[in-house]
């Protein structure tokens, strides 16, 4: 019975030596493999979704760069109603007035192109930038048959355009015969900052003016990565606060793409990035 009760005792003494902490260590380990299990699924995840995206691009760049003959004609429509979404663009035109003879639009198909030049339009500025695949080349061959002169001045809607891209776009916008219109892929975000560029540059309109073209109204979305087109005005109105400057001037003299870029990811104030580039 001694010997019994002294084992049970033992038993009894481990576990209320270690009772306060076996708990909370299984717990823990429990803890600890479950996370490493969603841990390893995300991984998992992530590592197909990577496979897809590469699959996808590999895809997109495969075919849709030709489109003189019927064969290949039809894949290039294939691509660029798949890729580019054109399916969703005949119905959804995102196409606003800026100013007098002056518009912003999403791409245009064809059927819209002839639209376009029944109003009397003159100038096309394709803020895509030339490219090789099918949104181009029909693009480039409505114009072509609607008497269109189609202007190339590359933007992008992610992350801030060197000084040079922005001068020229100011610069094809000016030499521009109108009736214009200037397009991206969506209408939204490159269409919107030069919209509020073509009013501060061309129409003496205040920085408040210009923010309005890049609003939910033409589906630009400031919370998103595009948003560093509204922080790009945003700096721009707190360098005005310093002293008047012109937005092409302020462009020319004082604007660094990377330094803006950097203030933007680290989440600076306006005023202090505009104070860094003076």
């Amino acid at each position: 019975m001694e010997r019994g009760g002294q084992g049970a005792g033992n038993r009894a003494t481990l576990a209320t030596a270690g009772g306060a902490s076996i708990g909370p260590r299984l717990a823990l380990a429990a803890g600890l493999h479950y996370i490493a299990r969603v841990k390893g699924k995300a991984e998992m995840l992530a590592k197909l979704w990577s496979r897809l995206d590469d699959w996808e691009r590999r895809l997109r760049r495969s075919f849709g760069t030709d489109i003189s003959t019927p064969k290949a004609r039809r894949a290039s429509t294939w691509h660029y109603n798949l890729f580019d979404h054109a399916f969703l663009r005949t119905f959804w035109t995102n196409f606003w007035k800026v100013a007098p003879d002056v518009y912003r639009s999403n791409q245009p198909t064809h059927r819209r192109f002839e639209k376009y030049a029944a109003m009397g339009i003159r100038t096309v500025v394709n803020l895509r930038g030339e490219d090789r695949h099918a949104h181009y080349l029909f693009e480039k061959e409505s114009c072509e048959k609607l008497g269109l002169k189609l202007v190339n001045a590359k933007l992008w809607a992610r992350h801030l355009a060197g000084k040079q891209h922005i001068l020229n776009v100011i610069e094809r916008l000016r030499e521009a015969e109108k009736p214009m219109m200037f397009h991206c892929k969506s209408g939204a975000d490159r269409a919107g900052v030069v919209a509020a560029i073509y009013l501060l540059v061309f129409e003496g309109a205040t920085v408040e003016e210009a923010k309005r073209q890049m609003g939910l109204k033409y589906i630009h979305l400031k919370f998103t990565k595009t948003g560093v087109q509204d922080y790009l005005l945003d700096v721009f109105a707190a360098r005005r606060m310093e002293g008047d400057i012109g937005f092409e001037d302020w462009i020319r003299t004082e604007y660094d793409d990377k330094i803006l870029m950097q203030a933007y990811q680290s989440r600076t104030d306006p005023p202090e990035a505009a104070r860094a580039l003076m």
